[in-house]
């Protein structure tokens, strides 16, 4: 049985309820998938494979699926890229909570926050119900860390904790600095709208933010690594022992998930947005699994040549 973000129930929630507590205490650690640190990624660039066979693979799987599917990958070591309706305006969701996260990190880069600044809660600004755990044992005036809700943000897609954030750090200034990575859709007319490219640059940056800040860059991918949400997405379509850094979002009809898979030798990022595909977001999270296992059967196979 997948995960979902809407609702939490029985062992599922109280599970949540114990990251949390041990993430309160700073005591959480990291455990499941791809267990070892992430590895410096290699500076020498590569020689671009031929991704066009890929490209026509996906996009005839794509066009038996109906509804709205974005895609956007891209070759790290090489840079090279492609995308498939790539421009295409989808819900975010939960998915834009990881660059919204880098941007908080990029502020503690450049000493204008520390994440052991606090946030007070209101009730009457951050409440949602859905995801996450804050909602079951917060009052009004309870201070959390930032880097506490940063984590509950990832780990937990903790809608509270995105929406203090957001408040926080003000939707203006996100949004400002998405453009300045390159975002082409950013909150059109107010809304949590997004592109699979869009998202993928976000993932690019971070990346970058990671090598030139490692401590602050590997402790967001690790947590994009070990979220309760890895049992959907991209993460089933790569072997158990590949790590996957990403971040799932859902909406009623939609269903996400943008990662960097770090393959070694060659890691590459996947980002792959749907809309209306099947009857529920199982059959969008079926849709995405398949295009994650497609792409790294190529990458491993034909990229690789192993």
């Amino acid at each position: 049985m997948k995960r979902r973000e809407e609702t939490r129930t029985g062992p599922r929630h109280l599970a949540a309820c114990l990251v949390v507590l041990l993430l309160l205490a700073g005591l959480a650690g990291c455990a499941g998938k791809g267990d070892e640190h992430l590895k410096p990624l290699q500076d020498t660039p590569l020689p671009e494979p031929d991704y066009g066979p890929l490209q026509q693979e996906l996009s005839q799987y794509i066009q038996g699926q109906g509804g709205r599917i974005g895609v956007y990958f891209r070759d790290v070591r090489s840079g090279a890229s492609f995308g498939i309706n790539e421009r295409e305006p989808i819900t975010a969701a939960s998915s834009i909570k990881a660059p919204i996260v880098l941007y908080l990190l990029q502020q503690v880069a450049d000493g204008k926050l520390h994440l052991e600044d606090t946030v007070a809660y209101q009730a009457d600004t951050d409440y949602s119900s859905g995801a996450g755990v804050i909602q079951f044992f917060t009052h009004d005036g309870a201070r959390y860390s930032l880097g506490v809700l940063a984590n509950l943000a990832i780990s937990v897609s903790d809608n509270i904790a995105w929406k203090m954030l957001l408040r926080h750090l003000g939707k203006d200034n996100i949004a400002a600095y998405f453009r300045s990575l390159g975002g082409e859709t950013v909150y059109p007319d107010g809304a949590n709208i997004s592109t699979a490219r869009d998202l993928g640059i976000y993932l690019q940056a971070l990346l970058d933010f990671a090598g030139a800040h490692p401590d602050l860059g590997e402790s967001l991918l690790q947590h994009m690594s070990h979220t309760i949400f890895d049992e959907e997405g991209i993460p089933p379509g790569v072997p158990d022992n590949v790590q996957v850094a990403h971040k799932v979002g859902t909406v009623t009809g939609v269903a996400n998930d943008i990662g960097i898979v770090f393959l070694a030798d060659r890691p590459y990022i996947l980002c792959v947005m749907t809309d209306g595909v099947g009857q529920s977001v199982d059959d969008g999270f079926a849709a995405i699994e398949e295009i994650s296992r497609l792409v790294y059967q190529f990458q491993k196979e034909k990229v690789l040549g192993g």
